[in-house]
């Protein structure tokens, strides 16, 4: 009888043992991969930390970069489960090709100049970038890079666009921008508000109205391809709510 129980309890154990290992299945998460414009690397990333802490099976992956690239990338294939652009443009594109499904503009934000905080130039209009002192500008590459297709926009309105050819230096982003007014090898550059927030080591020298430029959206969209629709389309409403409302407003962004 001793021998049959001290099996019983052997048998119990080992079950208890087993129940207590977390299981392949359990552990597992859900990696949703997140193709979203340099400028909301911050705001996302406070994102990601409250979003992971309520959707414990999330693994939000982010890759970062240029609208423009980042749309390339989609067309090509890339895996991508959701799509945050900084321009309207690009999203279009995609929407029209049929590589993206539900979407939305969820964000509005501003162009400005930036320079050195102890840069000693004062401007009040862009066309001031044409004095001697001036030797370079930072601009993101037009075709790609949304901010730098604004800043074009601005210089070509303001008539300075042929004239400063000499003195532009572009950059695959707007945090490459941000990075060259930040160590003093530019001037100048044309970033985002949001961007030129960040940053203590650069200051806003000029505030671009929205009239010379095209207005500055960020829809967000459902890649059609993803393989996970259900998690990213819920993501995608989270990006929506009051909750993440209030961290894009924190670093500088306008509702839509």
């Amino acid at each position: 009888m001793k021998k049959q129980v001290g099996i019983s309890l052997a048998l119990l154990a080992a079950v208890v043992a087993l129940q207590a290992q977390p299981s392949n299945a359990a552990a597992k998460k859900t990696e949703l991969l997140v193709s979203a414009a340099a400028s909301l690397k911050d705001s996302l990333d406070t994102i990601e930390k409250t979003y992971e802490k309520q959707h414990p099976d999330i693994d939000l992956v982010f890759n970062y970069g240029s609208s423009g690239t980042l749309q390339k990338q989609i067309e090509q294939g890339a895996p991508a489960d959701l799509f945050f652009s900084a321009g309207q443009k690009q999203m279009d594109t995609l929407v029209k090709e049929k590589l993206i499904a539900d979407h939305a503009t969820l964000l509005n934000n501003d162009l400005v100049m930036v320079v050195p905080t102890n840069s000693k130039q004062a401007f009040t209009t862009v066309k001031e970038l044409t004095d001697k002192s001036v030797k370079k500008i930072a601009i993101g590459q037009p075709e790609s890079v949304p901010a730098g297709q604004y800043a074009k926009e601005t210089l070509t309105t303001r008539k300075v666009w042929d004239s400063l050819q000499s003195k532009l230096v572009y950059a695959k982003d707007v945090r490459q921008v941000l990075t060259y007014v930040e160590t003093g090898n530019v001037d100048a550059g044309f970033v985002y508000k949001t961007d030129a927030l960040t940053s203590s080591k650069v200051k806003i020298a000029l505030r671009i109205i929205p009239g010379v430029h095209s207005p500055i959206l960020y829809p967000a969209g459902v890649v059609k391809e993803t393989k996970h629709a259900a998690e990213a389309k819920a993501f995608y409403a989270y990006l929506q709510t009051k909750e993440a409302d209030a961290v894009f407003t924190k670093y500088g962004f306008k509702l839509s």
